[in-house]
């Protein structure tokens, strides 16, 4: 998986290399016209304003009193917004139940349907819950990407409730012994209040099904929406408690810096990337890899 990361940052490492790679590279001292153009660089990249003004802060007093860089200590900034890892806990519960939430097109189906293959590649057996009812569609793609990874589904008839179909699925997999389940629901704008009371209706029937269940509140979020998946993830982390985000799409753009103003101003972790189309391209988070693939 090394590397993969540092990939599919290219297009967001080359407009910002284009802009500001001569400054990492003089010998000089910067002055306020060089953070100025850092702080554009790192704007057009789509790192929020709030998160620059943390990273740029008296940057230059700071590189010169740690005898690091520019560069280096940009890196270790950036690096320090993450969260701690959380610490190591016991055997997770059976069935793990994982709620995958998101708006319209950022690829929530594809993405279950990865998971779902790599949960099954380590011996896993789970289903996948067919909760986007609306759609037209949406079952019968779940259900081609179920088949492929070697897992079970379970869908109702269009325009069914989908608390119903997440209900039953763990009600399935609880009967049947089996490791997983992921639910998958309609895409909806955030500022939707209606839609939104539906996904938290969902999480109270996951729970009615199985106690502690939802154990996981995925939000799939596409890299190329910029400031805008901020808001995104602030909206679905206060109405159903988001637990860790997925990010897609990352290959796609040169604007991959939201993932530093979601650290900063979230501290919702980045669990997994998509970096291309295939199932391996959904990689883990390595926020290391991340800071030093935006700046290498």
């Amino acid at each position: 998986m090394i590397g993969r990361i540092l990939d599919g940052l290219r297009k967001t490492r080359e407009a910002l290399s284009e802009r500001v790679g001569g400054l990492f590279s003089r010998t000089t001292e910067a002055d306020d016209s060089d953070l100025e153009a850092l702080e554009e660089a790192l704007l057009l990249a789509d790192v929020g304003l709030d998160t620059i003004r943390v990273l740029l802060d008296r940057l230059p007093r700071e590189a010169r009193v740690d005898g690091r860089g520019l560069r280096e200590t940009l890196l270790k900034r950036m690096a320090a917004l993450w969260p701690p890892s959380p610490p190591a806990e016991g055997p997770p519960p059976a069935p793990w139940v994982q709620l995958v939430v998101g708006v319209n097109g950022v690829g929530k189906t594809t993405t279950i349907g990865k998971i779902a293959s790599q949960r099954v590649k380590k011996g896993q057996k789970g289903l996948l819950a067919a909760g986007d009812t609306f759609r037209a569609a949406a079952a019968d793609q779940l259900e081609i990407w179920a088949r492929r990874a070697g897992a079970g589904v379970v869908r109702q008839k269009e325009g069914a409730d989908p608390a119903a179909v997440a209900y039953d699925a763990v009600q399935a997999a609880v009967s049947r012994g089996l490791d997983f389940v992921l639910v998958d629901t309609a895409g909806r704008l955030h500022v939707k209040h209606n839609l939104m009371e539906e996904l938290a209706k969902i999480q109270r029937v996951c729970r009615r099904a199985l106690p502690g269940a939802p154990h996981q509140v995925t939000l799939v979020l596409d890299a190329t929406t910029g400031q805008n998946g901020l808001s995104q993830a602030r909206l679905f982390t206060e109405k159903v408690g988001v637990t860790d985000l997925v990010l897609t799409k990352l290959d796609g753009t040169a604007k991959g810096g939201i993932a530093l103003s979601i650290a900063a101003e979230l501290g919702v972790p980045i669990r997994l990337v998509g970096v291309g189309e295939r199932v391996e391209d959904l990689v883990p988070f390595d926020p290391e890899e991340y800071v030093r693939g935006l700046l290498a």
